[in-house]
């Protein structure tokens, strides 16, 4: 099959298209998917950097979501069988731990995930297990079924498992644009919450109030703390969702109300962020922390979906073979929504 593969960590002149093993099957719980797309992550650009500090077998495949047909089951699978469109998660645990047998396996010390320590989705075929398998949602296509998983239900973890996002409240969406924060406007407003984002060009924030968002902030021109307690009439939002962190950390808890949730799922711009504790003691503030989700946070997505109807903003195709081409746009900030690739039929 064909596939972008590194043989080592470095710049985007690492990334080849060549010629690699189609994967077989040979556990008994073994699903070969052949590929129609796949969507970029950041996490994806890391691992190419070596910067998530992961040790990977090389010559490696990059990419974490995809979507494809079933083409391929061993005889164990009973939930998927060939013809199948589906749609992938990503994580598999050790099957062990206390966080694996509670049905939490995304939080494994040893989890291995599609494109890091698994081989990914920038390929024409990907292996993967039964349960990591879900139904394509009917009204979206393979490439639409590529762009949501990954970013979806973190958002879903984000702003509802842990943020308890509710219709009616206000959120504040640092840095919008990219996949996380464009999902995170379009299921904030499907819930019935009012949203607030920032950006550093006009271009972004017009396209957000384009998807429905209330108000936008060009954090290069104006502190969007203050704007946003102009726009609150000093109150603040219930949720910030900053995961750029570094020097606007302190503006994102400066814009929380009294018991005000920060959620994040990453740091952007540096992940040491100065706190002001005072504020989060004398506000009875919560920040919580996420990577991904869910399995049971992925179903509850799923038919969120299905009566919400949202369809995930596509920035741009390209081919596989223009892989770099796709992960350098992401690196310049150009992107709003997610990057694809596609398989040649």
């Amino acid at each position: 099959m064909k596939a972008i593969r590194i043989h080592a960590h470095g710049g985007i002149d690492q990334l080849r298209y060549e010629e690699a093993p189609d994967p077989e099957v040979i556990s008994p719980k073994d699903v070969i998917v052949k590929l129609e797309a796949a969507a970029l992550n950041h996490i994806d650009i890391w691992v190419r950097l070596g910067a998530t500090g992961m040790k990977i077998p090389m010559p490696h495949i990059l990419g974490a979501d995809g979507a494809g047909v079933v083409v391929e089951t061993g005889s164990a699978v009973k939930t998927v069988k060939a013809g199948d469109k589906v749609c992938l998660y990503s994580f598999t645990g050790c099957g062990e731990c206390e966080f694996c047998l509670s049905d939490r396996d995304f939080m494994c010390i040893r989890v291995r995930a599609l494109g890091e320590r698994l081989d990914g989705t920038y390929a024409e075929y990907v292996k993967v297990t039964p349960e990591n398998c879900f139904p394509v949602p009917s009204y979206m296509s393979f490439e639409e079924a590529a762009a949501f998983p990954l970013v979806f239900v973190t958002v879903w973890r984000l702003l509802v498992t842990n943020g308890r996002l509710q219709s009616g409240e206000s959120l504040l969406i640092i840095g919008v644009g990219g996949g996380v924060a464009s999902a995170a406007l379009q299921v904030a407003k499907r819930m019935g919450a009012r949203v607030i984002v920032t950006s550093g060009t006009d271009e972004k924030l017009e396209r957000a109030k384009a998807l429905g968002a209330d108000h936008g902030i060009n954090h290069r021109r104006r502190n969007f703390a203050e704007e946003v307690k102009i726009l609150t009439d000093n109150r603040g939002v219930d949720v910030v969702l900053d995961s750029v962190a570094g020097e606007v950390w302190q503006n994102s808890l400066a814009s929380l109300a009294h018991g005000g949730r920060l959620v994040t799922c990453g740091a952007t711009a540096g992940a040491e962020p100065i706190d002001d504790l005072n504020s989060m003691i004398r506000k009875e503030l919560k920040i919580y922390g996420s990577t991904l989700g869910s399995r049971e946070d992925f179903l509850q997505l799923l038919k969120f979906l299905d009566v919400a109807r949202i369809q995930p903003i596509i920035d741009r195709k390209f081919p596989l073979k223009d892989a770099a081409a796709a992960q350098q746009r992401m690196e310049e900030g150009k992107q709003f929504g997610k990057i694809l690739l596609q398989n040649p039929d």
